[in-house]
């Protein structure tokens, strides 16, 4: 176990979750018609408490936690589909939407799992996990619910 591993792993969380922030922000910006806006912003906030915490804890480790999201192009392109999503019909928006909750709830699982972590970091990160599967299972009922009124 080393302090540089967490401190790592949190950063890695960290820029991943604000890519979810920004992408959040933007699909609410851009929604139609304010269409899915305050789930978009709800989601976004949600996130932001779970950015507060992962930057504190790597704080406390002596780490200096990122402040922006990747540029990763994979990241962007799959915010771009849920903007092009936007103004399409929903099934594509909501398959975004899961796409990117999944990819998300991914990241910390794999942390959780990580026996390289200190077991507090471990643990802090499963806290953050609950808030992560809270946006997951909002996402998938959305789905659930679009497809109930498409059906």
């Amino acid at each position: 176990m080393s302090m540089n591993t967490d401190i790592a792993k949190l950063d890695d969380l960290i820029v991943t979750t604000i890519d979810s922030i920004r992408g959040y922000e933007h699909s609410a910006g851009h929604a139609q018609a304010g269409r899915y806006a305050d789930f978009f912003r709800s989601i976004a906030a949600e996130r932001r408490n779970v950015v507060a915490r992962l930057q504190a804890a790597s704080r406390e480790l002596g780490g200096t936690p990122a402040e922006y999201g990747s540029t990763a192009t994979r990241l962007h392109g799959r915010w771009e589909k849920l903007r092009r999503a936007l103004d399409g019909d929903g099934v594509a928006l909501v398959s975004e939407v899961e796409r990117g909750e999944e990819h998300l709830k991914e990241a910390f699982e794999r942390a959780m799992h990580d026996d390289h972590l200190y077991p507090d970091t471990r643990e802090l990160i499963a806290q953050c996990h609950e808030s992560v599967l809270h946006g997951y299972d909002r996402a998938h009922a959305l789905a659930h619910q679009f497809e109930a009124t498409r059906g």
